[in-house]
């Protein structure tokens, strides 16, 4: 069965930046399952797998447009320490959640200052043109329940479901509104207003 819209796919890959850096696999033995057809992977690499067949390798490179967008320097805000409620050390690095008025947006603190701190909504490889090394390890007929819902429960990975490309490209975050911010390892839960005004891809 050839990889077309509503076959559920297996594939065993590496993905790695312009530099070379290894960012994410998944062996033949423990392969990355999804959906075809329903965004679920970055739209260069569903485009690449369109009509491979199970045993098929390749290599395919992938632009940002059809990746992770471009780096978008709207998505970087400034937003007071006090958003943070209940976390006393804010650090570099850390990652929450901002629920905001178009939806929840990962975003990481780049940069602690006394009263405020700087965090980013860009995904981690936006910008950047990455490298696909592929194999198609299997492929399925989707159930009616799979296709209903537009993926599978276990999906997952680096290249998977990106809702803030493709799909997640057009949601920003509005401006001004409630935002809250959790904690992405221990899930606290930190209540804010305003201060997120983003938008456009990323």
């Amino acid at each position: 069965m050839k990889v077309a819209k509503n076959v559920v796919v297996s594939i065993a890959y590496q993905v790695r930046t312009e530099d070379g850096v290894l960012v994410d696999e998944a062996p033949a033995n423990q392969p990355l399952q999804y959906l075809q057809g329903h965004n679920n992977l970055v739209i260069g690499l569903e485009k690449a797998l369109e009509g491979k067949s199970v045993g098929d390798k390749f290599e395919v490179r992938v632009k940002p447009e059809e990746g992770y967008g471009e780096y978008n320097e709207n998505m970087v805000q400034r937003v007071p320490k006090d958003v943070f409620v209940g976390v006393d050390d804010l650090e570099e690095g850390m990652r929450f959640i901002a629920d905001t008025d178009m939806g929840p947006l990962p975003v990481v603190i780049t940069e602690v200052c006394d009263t405020d701190v700087v965090v980013d909504g860009n995904h981690m490889l936006a910008g950047q043109e990455l490298h696909f090394t592929v194999e198609v390890v299997d492929t399925r007929e989707a159930t009616l329940e799979e296709i209903a819902h537009g993926h599978l429960h276990q999906e997952g990975g680096c290249c998977g479901g990106h809702g803030h490309d493709s799909d997640e490209d057009g949601h920003g975050c509005g401006c001004g509104g409630h935002h809250r911010y959790h904690d992405h390892d221990h899930e606290h839960h930190h209540h804010g207003e305003g201060g997120c005004g983003c938008g456009g891809k990323h």
